[in-house]
């Protein structure tokens, strides 16, 4: 883009609740069923159907507001948002407008070296909408998503790069996640953002005519629509060409940005309240004791175990992947002598790790960290051990001893070992004692492979030292 332009975006970010049934009626939310098989009266749209508000959709969003420093209305209001697209078969998705249930939070995210304050206008409740999928043969309509609970969360025009927006997302998605209250998969569309872009020449306040970036459900597709879009807003402006508002898809396989339709205005939408639901009334107790209920947030937990453990980043980070793996090292931790150690055999098997519940109770893990620490086993052991108590719980103590893993520091069996390998490699024995250390390692190395691990690596490597720097015999 020209530099003689600044980019000005403001995100409105769909989130898919994780809720058992649907916002309004009973039916089953489950990503992947059959088409039209988890449909009802109430959510097609049904004449007669009457919807009832999904208590738990109303906590969960709450709870989403309380993470992102929201103020909590403890009134507000559903209304009826009127629009005629084929996905929605009831012509109207039951939204809020003017009422919204949480407004003024804000997120900080890590921008030039510090950190930039993301300020966030609104998270209103609303319903999903249907999903069409297009085929050879026409266009055919999935119900399954009309009436998911959704919440949208609309920021303030506060970002001013790609690079800001996907820090954006990865922390909502982080604080969102780990709060168990959507598991946030963007290529599922449980989590997707429309970007509301637009670009300003440099050192003006005024706000250019913005485009909207429709349902972008990756953080790599995101970047690529806003580059684009950056590079075409310039282009159009630069040959003195006039922008306006207009709603713009994004093409995954060129990398561009194609019009749609133009944007439609608040009063296009024909806003009115819903007349078959009452207003949301809550109270100060009920919004405390949710608060209550909201577990520590990841990064903070990461500048804990910092402190308390000296975990460095990229491991807490990956201990945070999830709650359950963040609850059970914290578990196990204040059960082990070497926490550091559990920290970073957890940690070498982030994608295990991502799966879902942990299936290790908290003191297996801590008696295996013990193992380690006290140098009963090596590390290689302790992550076999590991995977072998994935696949089923059990005292990894009692396991070392039936499947005999631990370490051999018995000099008795480790010296006719050392004397083998430095008979069956004579240069790596040479060079060490021509000054090239490193031979050392090559020995050791070779120790640990036929021992599958298992031998002390102090032990074994005096052994080595010990008839490396004696006289090497004369042949007679």
């Amino acid at each position: 883009m020209s530099t003689r332009y600044e980019t000005v975006i403001g995100l409105e970010t769909h989130i898919e609740l994780k809720t058992e049934t649907k916002a309004f009626c009973s039916c089953a939310v489950e990503f992947g069923a059959e088409p039209n098989t988890h449909c009802c009266p109430v959510c097609t749209g049904m004449p007669g159907a009457l919807p009832v508000l999904n208590a738990k959709a109303v906590e969960f969003a709450v709870k989403a507001g309380l993470l992102l420093h929201c103020r909590v209305s403890l009134r507000s209001k559903l209304d009826r948002k009127n629009y005629y697209y084929p996905d929605l078969p009831k012509a109207y998705q039951i939204s809020q407008y003017d009422q919204p249930i949480c407004t003024g939070g804000w997120l900080e995210i890590p921008s030039g070296g510090g950190t930039k304050r993301i300020r966030i206008e609104r998270l209103h409740l609303e319903e999903d909408a249907g999903k069409l999928i297009h085929g050879e043969g026409g266009t055919l309509l999935d119900c399954n998503r009309c009436g998911v609970p959704l919440i949208e969360i609309v920021t303030m025009p506060d970002f001013r790069s790609a690079e800001e927006v996907t820090a954006y997302l990865q922390l909502l998605r982080e604080r969102i996640r780990f709060a168990g209250l959507s598991d946030c998969r963007m290529n599922e569309g449980s989590l997707r953002c429309d970007v509301n872009l637009s670009i300003r020449p440099l050192g003006s306040h005024a706000l250019g005519e913005r485009a909207e970036l429709k349902n972008l459900n990756s953080f790599q597709f995101a970047a690529k629509a806003i580059a684009y879009e950056e590079r075409r807003q310039a282009a159009v402006l630069d040959a003195g060409g006039a922008l306006f508002p207009e709603t713009r898809g994004f093409d995954e396989g060129t990398g561009e940005t194609f019009p749609m339709r133009r944007k439609e205005s608040q009063s296009d939408y024909r806003f009115f309240p819903e007349p078959d639901l009452p207003p949301i009334v809550l109270t100060q107790e009920q919004v405390a004791r949710w608060a209550s209920e909201l577990p520590e947030l990841p990064d903070v937990l990461r500048e804990r175990w910092r402190a308390t453990y000296g975990v460095n980043r990229e491991t807490a980070e990956a201990l945070t992947v999830t709650r359950a793996a963040a609850e059970a090292f914290e578990r196990a931790a204040a059960l082990t002598r070497f926490p550091k150690l559990l920290a970073t055999l957890l940690a070498a098997d982030p994608a295990r790790l991502a799966e879902g519940e942990i299936p290790v109770s908290a003191e297996h893990l801590a008696a295996l960290s013990d193992l380690l620490g006290e140098k009963t086993i090596g590390s290689g052991t302790a992550k076999e051990l590991l995977a072998l108590l994935w696949k089923e719980d059990q005292d990894p103590r009692e396991a070392v001893g039936r499947l005999g893993l631990g370490k051999i520091t018995d000099r008795a069996v480790l010296e006719p070992l050392t004397r083998e390998i430095l008979a069956d490699s004579p240069r790596a024995a040479a060079d060490y004692r021509a000054g090239k250390k490193a031979a050392l390692q090559s020995l050791l190395g070779q120790a640990m492979r036929r021992t599958q691990g298992r031998a002390d690596p102090d032990v074994t490597r005096e052994l080595f030292l010990a008839s490396l720097q004696a006289e090497p015999r004369k042949e007679e």
